[in-house]
C-alpha cells in the first residue's frame, strides 16, 4: 500500500535485480536474521518461505528501510551499476478499519493523490486517476463501493492498486492473500502475473500456501533466521531442509 518515490524513467536501463549479501538483523541483543544472501530479479515472482518466527517480517522491513541492517542490499541494473534507491510497492495481509465508517474505494484511493481531504471533495481529474489505478487490478467497478462492504479479494485488489500508483520496481506480497476466497485469490494472482509479464517488475511474495507458491513462484527462499535453501519451487520443497523445517513430508502438487 505504500511506495517509496523516485523519478527515473523504467526501461531496459532500470532495476534488474535486488542483491542481498550477508544481510543481518538484531534486536535487544537477540540475533533475528544472520548472513542472508539471495537475489530478487525483476521479472519475476520470488517467494519467501518459511515457519512462524523465521525473520520473514523482518527481512522485509529491512528492503523497505524500516529496520536497520547489516551487510548491504545493492539494487544494479542490467549494466551492473547501482541503480538509485528504487520505488516499492506494498500490499500488507490486512488493513485494520472500521467497517461502519462511510468511506468509499474512491475516497480511499484519492487520499493518496491529493492534499485536501477526501471529505471535502475528489475532483474529476483525480477521480479519473483513481480509475486509471484501479483499472490496472480489475478493480475499477469498485470505485464507489463503501470500504466496509468489500471481500477480502476486493480489498486486496484495492491495496494492490494503491501499491502501483506510482508503478514500483520492487512489489511486496506480504501474506496477501489470506482469508481471501478462491474466486477472489484465483483473481488476484491473476492480476499479479500480469503485472509481472507486463512491467516487468520485481515481486517478493511472503506466503504459507505451498500450492499458491508452486503455481506462481519463479524461485523459492526457504528463511529461518538465515536462508537455508533456495531454487525452484520444486527444488525448495523437495529438499531436505524444507522437510526439516516441517517436519513433514514436502506437499503434494496441486493439479
Amino acid at each position: 500500500m505504500m511506495a517509496t518515490k523516485h523519478d527515473h524513467t523504467h526501461g531496459c536501463c532500470g532495476l534488474c535485480r535486488i542483491e542481498l549479501d550477508q544481510v543481518g538483523v538484531t534486536a535487544g541483543g537477540d540475533t533475528l536474521l544472520s548472513d542472508i544472501s539471495f537475489h530478487i530479479h525483476c521479472g519475476q515472482l520470488t517467494a519467501l518461505v518459511g515457519p512462524n518466527g523465521a525473520g520473514k517480517t523482518t527481512l522485509v522491513k529491512a528492503l523497505l528501510g524500516q529496520t536497520p541492517y547489516t551487510g548491504r542490499i545493492r539494487h544494479v541494473d542490467a549494466h551492473d551499476h547501482d541503480f538509485p534507491a528504487p520505488r516499492i510497492g506494498y500490499v500488507p495481509q490486512q488493513l485494520p478499519f472500521d467497517r461502519e465508517m462511510p468511506l468509499t474505494v474512491c475516497d480511499l484511493v484519492a487520499s493518496t493523490m491529493q492534499k485536501k481531504p477526501v471529505w471535502l471533495g475528489v475532483s474529476k481529474k483525480i477521480r479519473e486517476k483513481v480509475a486509471a489505478a484501479l483499472s490496472e487490478t480489475q478493480a475499477e467497478g469498485l470505485m464507489d463501493k463503501r470500504l466496509g462492504a468489500l471481500s477480502g479479494g476486493e480489498l486486496q485488489r484495492v491495496l494492490l492498486a494503491m501499491a502501483l500508483c506510482p508503478l514500483p520496481d520492487l512489489l511486496v506480497l506480504d501474506e496477501p492473500v489470506s482469508g481471501v476466497d478462491q474466486n477472489g485469490l484465483s483473481l488476484f494472482l491473476q492480476t499479479v502475473s500480469a503485472l509481472r509479464a507486463s512491467h516487468h517488475m520485481a515481486i517478493l511474495m511472503v506466503s504459507h500456501d505451498w500450492d499458491l507458491v508452486r503455481r506462481y513462484a519463479d524461485s523459492v527462499v526457504l528463511l529461518h533466521q538465515k536462508v537455508l535453501c533456495t531454487g525452484t519451487p520444486e527444488e525448495v520443497f523437495s529438499s531436505q531442509a524444507f522437510e526439516d523445517t516441517f517436519h513433514k513430508s514436502a506437499p503434494a502438487i496441486s493439479l
